[in-house]
């Protein structure tokens, strides 16, 4: 059986793409920044809150229900989401509620969706 091997045959380095790659290399603390949103979306329940909040804004409770977890389970997601600022709150009285940060959130996961149903 022929292994497959995703090394080049023979050894020339096209130092236009390697240049080119420099150029374009993002510096390490974004690097760092997008991992860690890329993190927050990899785990199966944070990717669920974040789906959820693209509907509207939901408490702690609400997302409990919803997810068929602890509250004690959603407030660390969302203290996390938060942490990243994936997600932002509000206080109204007793009931702190949830919401997505802002649209670019909900068009990460859009996008990530429309890739993976291709």
């Amino acid at each position: 059986m022929e292994k497959y091997d995703d090394r080049c045959q023979c050894r020339i380095i096209h130092e236009d793409r390697v240049g080119g790659a420099r150029r374009k290399a993002l510096r390490a603390d974004e690097i760092e920044g997008l991992s860690q949103f890329f993190k927050a979306f990899a785990d199966p329940t944070r990717l669920r809150i974040i789906r959820a909040l693209e509907e509207e804004e939901m408490c702690v409770c609400d997302l409990a229900a919803f997810l068929e977890v602890s509250e004690s389970a959603v407030s660390h997601q969302l203290r996390l989401l938060r942490q990243l600022k994936l997600v932002v709150n509000r206080r109204q009285g007793q009931v702190l509620y949830y919401r997505l940060a802002d649209d670019h959130v909900s068009r990460v996961a859009e996008l990530a969706l429309e890739h993976i149903r291709e």
